[in-house]
């Protein structure tokens, strides 16, 4: 006999994730720091902000790096006797404070676009799960196939396109300023500086402009691929009710359970009643009228179909009058809860059926 070996791939039976991820998925993505976030978008204002920078406070910088040469020049032909420690620490502190004046303004404009980016993108997140060291990452085959996986080989493609249309644009504009470099023969050393500097911002800030345009299209990407792995499958949204809401059998179980624990009250209340109203067949609703307890009659139990015969057996069952009144039996059943006094509105033929049960009492 021959026997055949059939290898079935479960995961062709695993239910599509076509679903938006709910908001507990959400949340608990967002607490392990998982979000649409794409880091070029704060690589590229980073950058732009500080070419901008260098061009507002250009002049500034370099006042300030002359200045500090000047003095570094000028310091030894100040000084007739040899160099003393404390000479030397003076000028430690005195180039420490001028270059902290030279960067500062860079540093802090940097540090404030580089937090508001990211704010802007993700908004207030703190999290250190991603820090959490994980072992499964040193399995060396698993860090194989993320060197040749999808995600892998599209940063290759934005990193390969983003060189290429950098090159290009550095080259576009240096092209034209090709002409310009035998003029700096016959420049001074300040011009010079001067055109190396502008040729240099301005090449900064063209690319700058360049990379923001391609991280915005890498952001979208970031969205909609972030979404696309936050999808659930119906199955995974029916299992997450469960563990929030509750099973829903079970849930439904137990309202019925609560539901005929309120009827067994109720009916324990209608011997109680001083009248039963009907509509005969649908609606019967007993009520109890207390002048030492209540300054209005009230509504002891109240049903509809087979819960009304079952409130007009026990009626019987106790001698508990029952009085046909179909508008008032409606007007009851629809207007007052279980418990609650009879309305206003309601009185007089309330006190019109009690009186013809009293007179029948001879109350």
């Amino acid at each position: 006999m021959f026997e055949f070996e059939f290898v079935i791939n479960l995961q062709l039976f695993a239910e599509e994730r076509t679903e938006p991820a709910t908001p507990k998925r959400r949340r608990e993505a967002r607490e392990k720091g998982q979000v649409a976030k794409s880091r070029d978008i704060v690589s590229a204002i980073l950058l732009l902000v500080t070419f901008l920078a260098l061009r507002i406070f250009g002049g500034y910088i370099f006042e300030n790096l002359s200045k500090l040469l000047r003095f570094f020049l000028s310091f030894p032909s100040k000084t007739e006797n040899a160099v003393e420690i404390g000479d030397l620490m003076n000028v430690y502190w005195y180039s420490v404070v001028e270059f902290a004046k030279v960067i500062a303004p860079i540093l802090l404009i940097s540090a404030l676009v580089a937090v508001s980016a990211n704010y802007l993108q993700v908004g207030f997140l703190f999290s250190i799960k991603p820090l959490i060291p994980k072992f499964n990452k040193l399995n060396p085959i698993e860090g194989f196939k993320n060197i040749f996986s999808k995600n892998a080989f599209v940063e290759f493609l934005k990193s390969a396109f983003k060189i290429a249309v950098v090159a290009y644009v550095i080259y576009s504009y240096l092209k034209k300023n090709f002409i310009l470099i035998p003029e700096l023969l016959a420049m001074d050393m300040m011009a010079t500086a001067h055109f190396i500097g502008n040729t240099i911002v301005n090449t900064g800030i063209r690319v700058a402009v360049v990379l923001l345009v391609i991280a915005i299209f890498d952001y979208g990407y970031q969205f909609w691929e972030f979404e696309k792995n936050l999808r659930m499958s119906k199955q995974e949204i029916k299992e997450e009710y469960k563990m929030t809401e509750g099973n829903p059998q079970i849930k439904s179980k137990i309202r019925e359970k609560q539901r005929q624990m309120s009827l067994r009250r109720m009916m324990t209340e209608v011997p109680k009643a001083d009248v039963v109203i009907t509509n005969p067949t649908h609606f019967a609703i007993a009520v109890k009228y207390d002048a030492g307890k209540a300054d209005a009659p009230l509504v002891l139990a109240k049903g509809k179909d087979l819960i009304a015969q079952k409130i007009k057996e026990i009626a019987k069952d106790n001698n508990v009058p029952i009085v046909e009144n179909k508008p008032l039996a409606q007007a009851l059943y629809k207007t007052v809860e279980i418990g609650d006094m009879v309305p206003a509105e309601l009185y007089k033929a309330v006190a019109e059926v009690l009186a013809f049960v009293y007179s029948l009492k001879n109350k």
